[in-house]
Parts: structure tokens; C-alpha cells; sequence
């Protein structure tokens, strides 16, 4: 039989999410960077995420389709890695499709000598969580980590002082034709960059104005857009630095700033710099 399905390019996909709330059956998740689909049995083949896909990566292909065999899914599914395949069979486990889930653990086990992770311990996450989002363990920036810093490897020669020029600096709550920030280079910074980066003060602020938002957590977004629309168009803003963290969500900050610049008569030059959470510069480029 032929039927529609979602394809993601993965070349164009960045991995923001947007689509994930409008698959209604639960069919896609953000898996190490990447929007994936992990339930084919789930997608209906609607399309209602493609239209909220800002990079165009989703697309309905219609094609002819056997009889859901999930051997044939799961050994596509392995080369994605573990993360993959644990939210793939949490999908099956919570829509009590539990001769499919007995299909795919013994298909893990059989092969578990020519699967490049470890699948007992696939097989202990998915009896232990969830698919809720980012409680499952899969939402990058929400990922539980700890870092075994030495700290005798840090030297403080004195107080080190602030670069930061003005007041507030909450997106929400700056005034975008402030005097301050005419005629300035501008950053904004996604709320843990600095908590996250050692040198942002002297490397990122020092001679610039600042603004911060979280493109995750913050609400009413579409007013990011406008009032970053004024700055550079009132108040003539000469350049725009984005810091953000490596995590796919702060990608939605870089992509405001876009819309910005699409309704903006001025064209500006903008940088991108991605910070590890390890507080390491990952990327710094000019787009």
C-alpha cells in the first residue's frame, strides 16, 4: 500500500523543536541535536509539522509502504544511536504497544554483538523513564551534568570588573530606543552564556551594550522580534553578537534575530558565537 510520511533532512534541520508540540501523536523528538521521527507506526502523515519548521526541513513523501515491521525500523533506527532507539521504544512502551517493544528488544539482544552501544543498558533506560519531553532524557539542554574541575588550576590576580554599561538588560525589559544604545555594537546572549564562559565580561561585553533572553523559557517571543527591529532600525545599532549554548533550544535565539533583520530596512552585519557548557567557544563566525 502507498502512504505519506515526514522525511527531515538532517542537512537543513538545527534541531529547534518547533515542530515537536504540533506531531500530536508523539512522533518526533529532538535526539542528540537533531529533530528525529522514532515512531513510524505513530506518523499519520499530515504534515501539521511542517509548517512550523523555519528551515523547510520537513517534507511528506509518499511512498509505497509494507506492513509496519518494526525489525526493518529498528535496523535503521541503531545507526542513529542509543539515544534514538531508547525514545523509540519509550514511544512503543507508553502507547502499550507491547508486542512491537518485545520485537525490538529481542532484535537488540540478538544483535547486540554488531550494535555499537551498550543495549542493556537501552534496555534499563527505557523500563525507567518516560517520554515526557526533556524528562526522558533526551532534551539536550536540560541533561544533567557535572564537571571534575581542578581548582588550583585558576589563578584570581584581583577583583575583576564588570564591563556591563547600563541597566536592565532583560530583552523584555529594555527600552530599545535608550539613548545607550545608539550607534553601539550590541550583544545578545542567551541567559547561561555567562554563567557558562569565563571571559564573557572582557571578551563579549567590554566595549558593547548587552541584552538577554532565553528563546526556551521566554514568553511572548514576537516581541523580541520587534523590539530587536527597532534597535537596529531606530536606534541604528552598528553590529549584533549572538552568544548562545550549544544546546539546540538557544538556536531559536539566532533565528529571532533573523526575523528582525528580514523587516528591517537596515541590513546589519550579525555573529554567531556557540558556547559549550563546558564554557569552551565551540564556534564564532560571522553569518
Amino acid at each position: 500500500m502507498r502512504r505519506d510520511i515526514i522525511r527531515i533532512n538532517e542537512d537543513l534541520c538545527d534541531g529547534c523543536g518547533l515542530c515537536i508540540p504540533n506531531c500530536h501523536e508523539g512522533a518526533l523528538k529532538v535526539i542528540d541535536g537533531k529533530v528525529r521521527l522514532i515512531s513510524e507506526l505513530m506518523c499519520d502523515g499530515l504534515g501539521a509539522c511542517i509548517g512550523h519548521c523555519p528551515n523547510g526541513a520537513i517534507t511528506i513523501e509518499n511512498r509505497e509502504a509494507e506492513k509496519y515491521d518494526e525489525v526493518v525500523v529498528l535496523e535503521e533506527m541503531v545507526k542513529k544511536g542509543a539515544n534514538t532507539v531508547v525514545a523509540h521504544l519509550v514511544h512503543l512502551k507508553e502507547h502499550n504497544e507491547t508486542g512491537y517493544l518485545k520485537q525490538a528488544e529481542e532484535y537488540l539482544k540478538k544483535n547486540s554483538d554488531n550494535i555499537g552501544f551498550d543495549v542493556d543498558e537501552v534496555t534499563r533506560r527505557v523500563h525507567n523513564q518516560t517520554s515526557g519531553g526533556c524528562k526522558a532524557g533526551v532534551c539536550p539542554g536540560s541533561t544533567e551534568k557535572v564537571f571534575d574541575k581542578d581548582p588550583g588550576r585558576y589563578t584570581i590576580p584581583g577583583e575583576i570588573s564588570s564591563e556591563l554599561t547600563h541597566w536592565p538588560v532583560q530583552l523584555h525589559l529594555v527600552n530599545p530606543v535608550a539613548g545607550h544604545f545608539r550607534n553601539s555594537d550590541l550583544v545578545i546572549a542567551a541567559d547561561c552564556t555567562a554563567f557558562s564562559y569565563g571571559g564573557f565580561h572582557g571578551d563579549f561585553l567590554r566595549n558593547r551594550k548587552l541584552v538577554i533572553a532565553c528563546p526556551k523559557l521566554d514568553k511572548d517571543l514576537e516581541l523580541y522580534v520587534d523590539k530587536i527591529h527597532r534597535l537596529i532600525d531606530v536606534a541604528r545599532i552598528n553590529t549584533v553578537t549572538v552568544v548562545v549554548m550549544e544546546v539546540p533550544c538557544c538556536g531559536g535565539l539566532l533565528r529571532i534575530v533573523q526575523e528582525s533583520l528580514s523587516i528591517s530596512v537596515r541590513k546589519i552585519p550579525v555573529k554567531r558565537v556557540v558556547i559549550s557548557a563546558l564554557g569552551e567557544i565551540l564556534n564564532d563566525e560571522w553569518i
